[in-house]
Parts: C-alpha cells; sequence; structure tokens
C-alpha cells in the first residue's frame, strides 16, 4: 500500500515547516542566516521617494483628492531638476495591535530608513484609501508628463507588517486596481506580526519578527526590494441563507445582493423564497466544523478579556487550553462520536481538475472539521496536507499543492486527539479532495448551528431545518502579486 508522505525532502519550497525549524525559518525569513551585509545609505537610496511625491501621496490621502495641490506637486518637481524615481519605491503598512504591539517600535526604526510619508498606521490610513488616492496621485502626475512620478507608480512596492487578517485586507483592496485596470499592480511582502503568519511563511518570511535584532529591518527591506515576484489564488465564498437568518459576520464577508447559484448543479428540494447573501475573499482557508466553533470562543474570549492578548505565544497557549474545553478531545470518550460528525448536517460537490461538471464527495462519518486550504501552511506552519508521494498523488487523482495552481485541498480532522498528531505531523489529515469550485449545503436538525471560519475570522451560523443554506468557494480571475522572501 503506498505511503501518502514522501520520505526524502524534494524541492525545498514545497516542504512541510517542522516545528522543530520554526526559529530557524523565522531567522531565515528576515536575512540572519544569509550572510548579507545591508548598507543603510545604499538602502534609503533604493526605497526613498522624492520628497515632493511623499508630500503629494500625503496631501491626496488626507483631503480624499487625487488632484490636491497639484500646482503645487508641478512647482516643486521644477525646483527639483535632480529628481529621479527610486529603484524600489516602497510604502509600509504597519498594523499597531499585531505582535504585542510592537507596532510603535517598528515605526521608530522604519523612519530612520525613509520618509515618515512612506509609513502608514493601518488605523489612520486605510488600504483603500492608499490605492484610491495616494496610487491615484502618482496617476495623475504621470498623466501630466512627470517621469518620476510615472517611473515611481510602476517601481512601488508594498510591504504589510502584520498578521494574516491585515495581509489579506491589502491584498483584497489591490485587487481594485485590476478591476479598474489600473497597471500594474504593486506587490506585497510581509514583516509578521501575527499569530499563525501562514501567509508570511508561505513566501518566506518567516513565522515572527525578531525585534531584539536591530539590523533585521534593514535585512528584510533589502530582501523586499530584490526578491523576485511570485503569484497567489484568492477565493471568493459566497454565502446563501433564508430571509430572517440573523448573523455577525467576521469583517471578511460583506453584505451583497442575491447571488445566483451554478445552474450547472440542481438544488434538491425547495429553495426559500427570498434569501440574504454575503460575499467575501480568502487567501489561506475557510473551514467548517469544531476547528471554527474552537476558534469562535477564542475571540470571543479574547474580545471580552482583552488583557489576555499579550502577543502570539500568549494567544497560543490560551487558544490549545480553551480548545480541550469545547469538547473536542473527549467527546467521543464519553457519547456517540457520531454525534459531532459533520456528515449529520453537510452535502459537498466539488469540480475537480480539468473537470466542468460537478462531483457529490462523501463527508467520512468521523469527521468532525472540513478545510478547504491554499496554502502549504496551516495553524502557524503546518501542512496537514503532507508532502505526498507521486504514487499517492497517482492513485488519488491528485496533483502537486501550490499557492497558484487553481486548485484548493479538501481535508478533514476528527477528533482532538487526531487533530493533534496532524498538526505535529506524525501523520496526515484525512485526504477528501481537490477542487477546483466547492459547494458546501448545510440543512439544521438536532443541531441549530454550524461554525465556519475564513482566514482565522470565525462566525456562528444558524441553520434552518426546512431550507439549506450554501457556500459555494469559486476562484478569483485575478492572482494576487507577492514578493518571495527566500
Amino acid at each position: 500500500m503506498d505511503s501518502p508522505s514522501s520520505s526524502t525532502m524534494g524541492d525545498t519550497s514545497k516542504v512541510p515547516i517542522k516545528s522543530s525549524s520554526l526559529i530557524v525559518e523565522s531567522l531565515r525569513g528576515c536575512g540572519i542566516s544569509g550572510g548579507i551585509r545591508v548598507d543603510k545609505e545604499e538602502l534609503r537610496q533604493k526605497l526613498m521617494m522624492p520628497q515632493y511625491l511623499c508630500f503629494a501621496m500625503h496631501d491626496a490621502i488626507r483631503f480624499k483628492d487625487p488632484t490636491t495641490n497639484e500646482s503645487r506637486c508641478i512647482r516643486s518637481k521644477d525646483n527639483d531638476h535632480n529628481a529621479v524615481a527610486p529603484s524600489t519605491p516602497m510604502v509600509i503598512f504597519i498594523n499597531p495591535r499585531s505582535g504585542g504591539r510592537h507596532g510603535p517600535i517598528l515605526k521608530e526604526r522604519l523612519q530612520h530608513l525613509m520618509s515618515e510619508e512612506q509609513i502608514l498606521d493601518i488605523l489612520d490610513v486605510k488600504p483603500h484609501e492608499f490605492i484610491q488616492y495616494g496610487l491615484g496621485c502618482l496617476e495623475m502626475l504621470a498623466s501630466l508628463g512627470d517621469s518620476c512620478a510615472k517611473e515611481t507608480r510602476e517601481r512601488i512596492r508594498i510591504m504589510v507588517a502584520g498578521g494574516d487578517g491585515t495581509v489579506g485586507w491589502i491584498l483584497g483592496c489591490l485587487t481594485e486596481l485590476h478591476a479598474q485596470g489600473r497597471q500594474p499592480v504593486p506587490p506585497v511582502g510581509i514583516i509578521p506580526l501575527g499569530t499563525g503568519n501562514d501567509l508570511s511563511r508561505s513566501f518566506g518570511w518567516g513565522g515572527s519578527f525578531p525585534f531584539s535584532w536591530k539590523a533585521a529591518i534593514k535585512r528584510t527591506l533589502y530582501k523586499a526590494s530584490v526578491g523576485p515576484i511570485c503569484r497567489l489564488d484568492s477565493w471568493r465564498l459566497s454565502l446563501s441563507m433564508p430571509e430572517g437568518t440573523i448573523i455577525e459576520p467576521p469583517h471578511s464577508l460583506k453584505h451583497t445582493i442575491e447571488f445566483t447559484l451554478d445552474e450547472c448543479l440542481e438544488v434538491e428540494g425547495e429553495l426559500p423564497e427570498n434569501v440574504i447573501c454575503y460575499e467575501g475573499v480568502f487567501y489561506n482557508y475557510f473551514s467548517i466544523g469544531m476547528d471554527a466553533q474552537v476558534a469562535y470562543g477564542f475571540h470571543h474570549l479574547r474580545n471580552e478579556k482583552p488583557y489576555l492578548a499579550q502577543g502570539p505565544i500568549a494567544n497560543k497557549i490560551i487558544y490549545s487550553s480553551y480548545s480541550c474545553t469545547q469538547g473536542w478531545f473527549f467527546t467521543p470518550c464519553t457519547s456517540d462520536p457520531s454525534l459531532r460528525g459533520l456528515k449529520n448536517i453537510l452535502r459537498i460537490h466539488v469540480k475537480k481538475f480539468n473537470c466542468s461538471e460537478w462531483e457529490q464527495v462523501l463527508v467520512p462519518t468521523s469527521v468532525r472539521a472540513i478545510v478547504a486550504l491554499n496554502l502549504h501552511s496551516y495553524g502557524s506552519g503546518r501542512n496537514p496536507w503532507g508532502n505526498l508521494t507521486p504514487e499517492y498523488l497517482e492513485k488519488r487523482g491528485f496533483v502537486e499543492a501550490q499557492v497558484d495552481d487553481g486548485l484548493l485541498e479538501i481535508f478533514g480532522l476528527k477528533q482532538g486527539w487526531h487533530a493533534s498528531f496532524v498538526m505535529v505531523e506524525l501523520i496526515s489529515a484525512k485526504h477528501i479532495a481537490q477542487a477546483a469550485a466547492i459547494r458546501l449545503e448545510v440543512r439544521g436538525g438536532e443541531w441549530k448551528d454550524a461554525y465556519m471560519q475564513m482566514d482565522g475570522e470565525p462566525w456562528k451560523q444558524p441553520m434552518s431545518k426546512d431550507f439549506s443554506t450554501f457556500v459555494e468557494i469559486k476562484r478569483e480571475p485575478f492572482q494576487s502579486i507577492m514578493i518571495n522572501g527566500e
């Protein structure tokens, strides 16, 4: 019988991250192990935009008008005949609430390397404001013949100092540029300040940022200025439920007009006369079941007692402890395990690789959480899908997982003990399917609520006994542009 896990290391970019190497990985993500020597003044020349452009973008964002002070910008440019665009102009977004409140320290260090106007506090300047007004200002000046503004707009890169949620927020806003035909879309790099930092790990930026090492920021920004560009799939989740359903959606889900279910797949039973719809985009994973229930409870606990959120390590300890109180570990010992199985409430249809037809996928009886994963990294650097052998891939009809292959890996977790062994990579998760599109149908009965989460944002989803709630997941037409920090 073929083993699903490869015994050889193979391509290092596809190898799951081992627990024992997390510290080394974080150091490598900041350039510590590469022996890079970075000259401060040379780096400043690479990154710093001309002062008149910094002021113009700052005013455009402040007054929410990309044409603000247009005439002043032209005069400033005329007075500075030597202004040239840097080789890699950069803007950095900082989430001061991430990383144990290290934002102010990081901002102070960054100000030694670039203009203050290039460092944006995400609480003060929202990503869509920068895109609409800041980049719009550069585009306006470029249209007036300002070659320095034109080259700056073409070369600009964005670094995000925050967790996966902050990175996803900015990536989502950047898709507006695709829709509006405003090219090129700036590539994005990451300074990892969150708890899981799976997006950061997947693109070589490490799992945490060593604030005690003062040269780390110089090396990180140098890598951001020279790092190659790669692509990342993004996935649109559409949620439809009977009218009258009351939910508290996460920030990533926005109310929308009614969407039409894919007509290639017929719906069994009656549909409600009126529905409520939400849509959102995710980059890492969507899940339903016990893992989302634990995350939902943890988020509520942290919101009620914010003093518990003192940083990534404290969050992980509290999260692990909280999961033990939710019945994921001990329910199988005290009652029928099938009472918690998702098979009671869930039907799954998928479109597989290079296939346009929907196919129903059976939900294993023992599975209590199902995850649709886009990255190689989940749950702070783990790879529950595993490093699968070519023989196993061929046997199951799978292809090797990549972040830009147009496929989601769907796997299941059983009780907490099984999930624990998966997360320390002693075993792989329960492989269910690879899919280019997914439809989930949930309906209540003895269960009144399901729990779902999308890139770490959980919510409680009430279920109707009479009508189904549908979740459809399809790939976005535009891929996100990332900077590889390896």
